[in-house]
């Protein structure tokens, strides 16, 4: 089964659409750990998106920190000078699925090529340091950096952490097969699991107005 891209713009409405009541690349610390155990949010995250899938729209909200929406607002300038320091060309893709069941999906910040993914923070200037301190990919982006290359079927990914008045930090990295092999069960499991629970609660309900 092939992947499937669709080059909509990141969080508009068709992305949300699109999205709707699959796991994505922020998601799955909810479903396992970075030690590939299951994560203890599974049943809750479960519930969450079961219930986004019964009634067909998102049924909670996310919190928006304003560092986040920071985050956002910098994406293409650190993407920008990304291309100019390693001299890649990078693609902006809407979502990536896995193949066409859509058990899970990953919106990239960049596709290089056909063999790699970009995936850019823009921390605080006290977690950028923290980050460039250590030279390497941070501990709590290690499988969200994994499911992306599941998920599109790539051999390496670049992680970029960017802050205004710092050189940015870019670490180059491989697949963790053994770690991609739990991310693949976890979620062919959770999938199982999720589109159980939606039927359920077609069962208990009928169907949503």
């Amino acid at each position: 089964m092939a992947i499937e891209v669709y080059d909509f713009e990141q969080r508009s409405t068709e992305w949300f659409i699109a999205c709707l009541g699959n796991p994505g690349g922020s998601g799955i610390g909810r479903i396992l750990t970075s030690k590939g155990q299951p994560s203890a949010q599974r049943e809750l995250y479960l519930n969450q998106l079961a219930y986004d899938r019964y009634t067909g729209k998102p049924t909670h909200s996310e919190f928006v920190s304003g560092h986040m929406t920071h985050g956002t607002e910098n994406e293409d300038s650190a993407r920008a000078l990304f291309e100019l320091i390693t001299g890649l060309d990078v693609t902006i893709p809407g979502v990536v699925f896995k193949d066409e069941r859509r058990l899970c999906h990953y919106s990239p910040d960049g596709l290089i090529g056909n063999h790699a993914i970009l995936e850019i923070k823009n921390p605080m200037a006290k977690t950028h340091v923290k980050y460039l301190e250590q030279q390497k990919i941070p501990t709590q982006y290690i499988l969200q950096c994994q499911m992306g290359l599941y998920v599109c079927e790539r051999d390496k990914v670049y992680f970029m952490s960017n802050c205004d008045g710092f050189a940015p930090l870019i670490i180059e990295q491989g697949r963790d097969e053994e770690l991609i092999k739990k991310i693949h069960i976890a979620i062919e499991e959770f999938g199982t699991d999720l589109l159980a629970r939606a039927e359920l609660f077609r069962e208990q309900n009928g169907m949503p107005f």
